[in-house]
Protein backbone atom coordinates (compact mmCIF):
# COMPACT_ATOMS: atom_id res chain seq x y z
CA UNK A 1 0.00 0.00 0.00
CA UNK A 2 1.25 3.41 -1.13
CA UNK A 3 2.36 5.75 2.08
CA UNK A 4 0.46 9.04 1.65
CA UNK A 5 2.81 11.95 1.50
CA UNK A 6 3.63 13.82 4.54
CA UNK A 7 4.80 16.53 3.37
CA UNK A 8 4.76 18.57 -0.09
CA UNK A 9 7.99 20.39 -1.00
CA UNK A 10 8.05 23.36 -2.29
CA UNK A 11 10.97 23.16 -4.58
CA UNK A 12 12.36 20.93 -7.14
CA UNK A 13 15.80 20.10 -6.40
CA UNK A 14 17.05 16.65 -6.08
CA UNK A 15 18.71 17.22 -3.68
CA UNK A 16 16.16 18.00 -0.97
CA UNK A 17 14.24 15.27 -2.32
CA UNK A 18 16.78 12.82 -1.90
CA UNK A 19 17.66 14.15 1.68
CA UNK A 20 13.84 14.13 2.64
CA UNK A 21 13.78 10.29 1.07
CA UNK A 22 16.88 9.37 3.22
CA UNK A 23 14.64 10.04 6.38
CA UNK A 24 12.00 7.62 4.96
CA UNK A 25 9.54 10.73 4.43
CA UNK A 26 7.25 10.72 1.50
CA UNK A 27 6.17 13.71 -0.04
CA UNK A 28 4.45 15.52 -2.96
CA UNK A 29 6.77 17.73 -5.22
CA UNK A 30 5.12 20.74 -6.26
CA UNK A 31 7.91 23.77 -7.18
CA UNK A 32 6.96 27.22 -6.48
CA UNK A 33 6.90 30.19 -9.04
CA UNK A 34 8.70 32.57 -6.93
CA UNK A 35 10.97 36.09 -7.99
CA UNK A 36 14.13 34.99 -5.98
CA UNK A 37 16.28 38.51 -6.51
CA UNK A 38 17.96 39.77 -3.47
CA UNK A 39 16.02 43.36 -2.79
CA UNK A 40 17.88 46.45 -2.49
CA UNK A 41 19.47 46.55 1.12
CA UNK A 42 18.43 43.08 2.27
CA UNK A 43 20.35 41.51 4.47
CA UNK A 44 21.70 38.05 3.42
CA UNK A 45 20.17 36.38 6.70
CA UNK A 46 16.41 38.26 6.18
CA UNK A 47 17.12 37.14 2.36
CA UNK A 48 17.26 33.57 3.02
CA UNK A 49 14.39 33.59 5.40
CA UNK A 50 11.98 35.79 3.17
CA UNK A 51 12.34 33.08 0.34
CA UNK A 52 11.90 29.98 2.19
CA UNK A 53 8.92 31.77 3.42
CA UNK A 54 7.45 32.77 0.20
CA UNK A 55 8.49 29.53 -1.58
CA UNK A 56 6.50 27.45 1.20
CA UNK A 57 3.38 30.18 0.79
CA UNK A 58 3.46 29.96 -2.64
CA UNK A 59 2.50 26.19 -2.53
CA UNK A 60 0.45 25.93 0.45
CA UNK A 61 -2.08 28.72 -1.14
CA UNK A 62 -2.38 25.51 -3.75
CA UNK A 63 -2.77 22.94 -1.23
CA UNK A 64 -5.34 23.97 1.62
CA UNK A 65 -5.22 22.16 4.60
CA UNK A 66 -1.82 20.54 3.75
CA UNK A 67 1.65 21.22 5.15
CA UNK A 68 4.38 22.36 2.99
CA UNK A 69 7.98 22.40 3.53
CA UNK A 70 9.98 25.55 1.49
CA UNK A 71 13.43 25.96 1.87
CA UNK A 72 16.32 28.39 0.51
CA UNK A 73 19.84 28.24 0.49
CA UNK A 74 22.40 31.27 0.14
CA UNK A 75 26.42 31.46 -0.29
CA UNK A 76 27.71 34.16 1.41
CA UNK A 77 30.72 36.16 1.47
CA UNK A 78 32.02 39.14 3.25
CA UNK A 79 28.56 39.77 3.19
CA UNK A 80 27.85 39.25 -0.71
CA UNK A 81 25.31 36.78 -1.47
CA UNK A 82 26.80 34.43 -4.58
CA UNK A 83 24.11 33.09 -6.30
CA UNK A 84 23.91 30.39 -8.92
CA UNK A 85 26.45 31.79 -11.72
CA UNK A 86 24.89 33.01 -15.37
CA UNK A 87 27.65 31.42 -17.48
CA UNK A 88 30.99 28.83 -16.51
CA UNK A 89 33.14 31.83 -17.13
CA UNK A 90 31.26 33.54 -14.09
CA UNK A 91 31.12 29.65 -12.55
CA UNK A 92 34.96 29.95 -12.74
CA UNK A 93 35.44 33.56 -10.77
CA UNK A 94 33.39 32.57 -7.99
CA UNK A 95 35.61 29.41 -7.43
CA UNK A 96 38.25 31.22 -7.31
CA UNK A 97 37.24 33.76 -5.26
CA UNK A 98 36.26 31.38 -2.85
CA UNK A 99 39.59 29.41 -3.14
CA UNK A 100 41.49 29.26 0.09
CA UNK A 101 38.98 31.39 2.49
CA UNK A 102 35.98 31.11 4.17
CA UNK A 103 32.62 31.62 3.59
CA UNK A 104 28.97 31.14 5.15
CA UNK A 105 26.48 28.94 3.69
CA UNK A 106 22.91 30.11 5.23
CA UNK A 107 19.80 27.90 5.31
CA UNK A 108 16.06 28.53 5.60
CA UNK A 109 13.44 26.49 6.60
CA UNK A 110 9.58 27.06 6.53
CA UNK A 111 6.53 25.74 7.27
CA UNK A 112 3.17 26.75 5.91
CA UNK A 113 -0.22 25.73 5.58
CA UNK A 114 -2.20 24.65 8.56
CA UNK A 115 0.60 25.55 10.56
CA UNK A 116 3.82 27.79 10.45
CA UNK A 117 7.15 27.41 11.41
CA UNK A 118 10.74 28.63 10.10
CA UNK A 119 14.34 29.23 11.38
CA UNK A 120 17.35 30.04 9.49
CA UNK A 121 21.27 28.23 10.07
CA UNK A 122 24.00 28.99 9.18
CA UNK A 123 27.67 26.44 8.69
CA UNK A 124 31.19 28.18 7.32
CA UNK A 125 33.14 26.26 4.94
CA UNK A 126 36.72 26.54 4.27
CA UNK A 127 37.71 26.18 1.18
CA UNK A 128 40.51 24.42 -0.49
CA UNK A 129 43.27 26.16 -2.70
CA UNK A 130 42.57 24.40 -6.34
CA UNK A 131 44.72 25.25 -9.13
CA UNK A 132 43.12 27.02 -11.75
CA UNK A 133 43.10 24.33 -13.46
CA UNK A 134 41.45 22.32 -11.36
CA UNK A 135 38.30 24.84 -11.12
CA UNK A 136 37.93 24.59 -14.81
CA UNK A 137 38.01 21.21 -15.17
CA UNK A 138 35.41 21.55 -12.36
CA UNK A 139 32.85 23.87 -14.08
CA UNK A 140 33.48 21.66 -17.76
CA UNK A 141 31.38 18.74 -15.65
CA UNK A 142 28.70 21.19 -15.67
CA UNK A 143 28.20 20.43 -11.91
CA UNK A 144 28.18 24.06 -10.55
CA UNK A 145 25.91 25.27 -13.10
CA UNK A 146 22.61 24.78 -10.77
CA UNK A 147 24.56 25.90 -7.67
CA UNK A 148 24.63 28.63 -5.58
CA UNK A 149 27.94 29.63 -5.08
CA UNK A 150 29.03 27.28 -7.96
CA UNK A 151 29.97 24.17 -6.33
CA UNK A 152 27.95 21.21 -4.68
CA UNK A 153 29.35 19.50 -1.32
CA UNK A 154 28.04 16.34 -1.96
CA UNK A 155 29.22 15.87 -5.57
CA UNK A 156 32.34 16.23 -7.84
CA UNK A 157 32.52 19.63 -5.14
CA UNK A 158 33.43 18.03 -2.28
CA UNK A 159 37.34 18.09 -2.93
CA UNK A 160 36.96 21.61 -2.64
CA UNK A 161 36.00 21.99 0.61
CA UNK A 162 38.35 21.58 3.53
CA UNK A 163 36.45 21.88 6.79
CA UNK A 164 33.13 22.87 7.52
CA UNK A 165 32.18 24.11 10.67
CA UNK A 166 27.99 23.46 10.97
CA UNK A 167 25.97 21.15 9.94
CA UNK A 168 27.16 19.61 6.60
CA UNK A 169 23.16 19.04 5.34
CA UNK A 170 22.92 22.68 5.85
CA UNK A 171 25.63 23.17 3.34
CA UNK A 172 23.75 21.16 0.77
CA UNK A 173 20.48 22.64 1.34
CA UNK A 174 17.86 21.24 4.08
CA UNK A 175 19.33 20.50 7.53
CA UNK A 176 17.67 17.45 8.63
CA UNK A 177 17.90 17.91 12.24
CA UNK A 178 16.18 21.77 11.60
CA UNK A 179 13.60 19.81 9.92
CA UNK A 180 12.58 17.26 12.58
CA UNK A 181 12.87 20.33 15.15
CA UNK A 182 10.06 22.33 12.95
CA UNK A 183 8.06 19.49 12.73
CA UNK A 184 8.23 19.20 16.44
CA UNK A 185 7.53 23.00 17.07
CA UNK A 186 3.89 22.10 14.60
CA UNK A 187 2.97 19.06 16.58
CA UNK A 188 4.50 16.69 14.89
CA UNK A 189 6.85 13.76 15.91
CA UNK A 190 9.21 12.22 13.39
CA UNK A 191 9.82 8.15 14.42
CA UNK A 192 12.49 7.29 12.57
CA UNK A 193 10.72 6.94 8.89
CA UNK A 194 7.50 7.98 10.37
CA UNK A 195 5.85 11.31 11.52
CA UNK A 196 3.09 11.28 14.05
CA UNK A 197 1.02 13.78 15.84
CA UNK A 198 3.12 14.78 18.81
CA UNK A 199 5.78 16.53 18.42
CA UNK A 200 7.59 18.24 21.20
Amino acid sequence: MAVPPVLILASASPRRRALLASLGLAVEIDPPDVDESLQPGEAPDRYVLRLARAKAEAVARRHPGKLVLGADTAVVQEGRVLGKPGSPEEAVQMLAGLAGRTHAVLTAVALAGPATAERLVAAEVQFARPSPEALRWYVETGEPMDKAGAYGIQGYGAILVERIEGDYFTVMGLGLGLLVELLGRVGLAYRFGAVTEGGR
